[in-house]
């Protein structure tokens, strides 16, 4: 009785060294199961993201015709770029016009459509695929449809003008004009934020509007002081992603207009896209490249910072 009881402790002492064997041994196998399947994205970033970023940053130091080796220059191509290049400060000036109108009437035009496409009517789930629809629509194809929309020759939009007796315009051949048909035609593609407004709507608790109505709040104070501030964080997100968007926009400017005329549509991105692949000026491409990163990230920054002063959570404890 004396051994049974005395060999019992070794006993369990082995049960549970064997139990901890065998979590460590799940453990470790979970830990290489894991690592191999993020693997395909870590290394998807590290090849296709890290290191085409690196590479690109060193070229901007560099004169680099594409078709000879890179030649280091230092910081040349940043010093040219703010004091010789010709068309520079006209892009930037695009750019901004662009992006300080187009950005704005997006947020506005993909709102309003959301609050209309909020209600609980028999059918509106037709009207909100029928404006989501165009957002899928490709670029290119986009483009093409306004170009033929604009023509100031034969174009339909024009058609419609002298039918109903109105002035017509040369929309995209007039240097006055051109610019601000390519903002009108941003609004083509709300719907893509209408989407996102529409499910920050929808989020609503309808408790909110209940009690406010309990307590007398009309229609315009319900929109003032409950929907406005809880889709702030919704506003907030389409304002940064219509900056980075506004930016960066090229297609539509490169397929119709090819920035000019008379260079009042001479994008940012397509004075990038001509000093890479038309003048093979690659170090310079890739120098003005950084200069558009660096500004949009400070801008980014800049919003994220204000953020505080006007954007609302509901889960904010006052």
């Amino acid at each position: 009785m004396a051994v049974e009881t005395a060999s019992l402790p070794s006993s369990r002492k082995t049960e549970k060294s064997f139990f901890a064997r065998l979590v460590g041994t799940r453990r470790r196998r979970d830990t290489v199961e894991g690592y191999l399947f993020i693997m395909p994205v870590v290394l998807g970033l590290l090849f296709f993201t890290i290191g085409p970023m690196l590479a690109s940053f060193y070229i901007s130091f560099t004169k680099y015709p594409i078709l000879r080796s890179p030649e280091w220059i230092g910081l040349r191509n940043y010093v040219n770029m703010f004091t010789k290049e010709p068309n520079f400060w006209q892009s930037v000036k695009v750019t901004l016009l662009y992006a300080i109108t187009a950005v704005p009437l997006g947020i506005l035009g993909a709102f309003l459509l959301a609050l209309l496409l909020n209600q609980r009517i028999k059918g509106m789930s037709f009207f909100r695929t029928s404006f989501y629809i165009p957002t899928i629509v490709p670029a290119v194809a986009s483009a093409v449809l306004w170009g033929w929309l604009l023509n100031p020759d034969y174009g339909l939009i024009n058609a419609i003008l002298k039918g109903v007796g109105l002035p017509t315009s040369r929309f995209l051949g007039e240097p006055n004009s051109a610019l601000a048909s390519l903002v009108l035609m941003s609004l083509w593609s709300v719907g893509g934020g209408m989407v996102i407004y529409l499910a920050g709507l929808q989020g609503i608790p309808e408790t909110f509007y209940e009690a406010a109505k309990i307590d007398g709040a009309n229609s315009r104070q319900l929109f003032r002081f409950i929907t406005v501030p809880l889709m702030t964080p919704t506003l907030f997100f389409g304002l940064v992603m219509g900056l980075i968007g506004a930016f960066q926009y090229f297609t539509e400017a490169f397929i119709l207009t090819q920035g000019g005329p008379l260079f009042s549509t001479y994008f940012y991105s397509l004075m990038v896209y001509e000093r890479a692949f038309r003048f093979t000026q690659m170090g310079m491409a890739t120098a003005m490249a950084w200069v558009l990163l660096l500004v949009v990230l400070s801008l980014t920054l800049l919003v994220f910072r204000s953020s505080a002063l006007w954007v609302f959570y509901e889960t904010e404890v006052k």
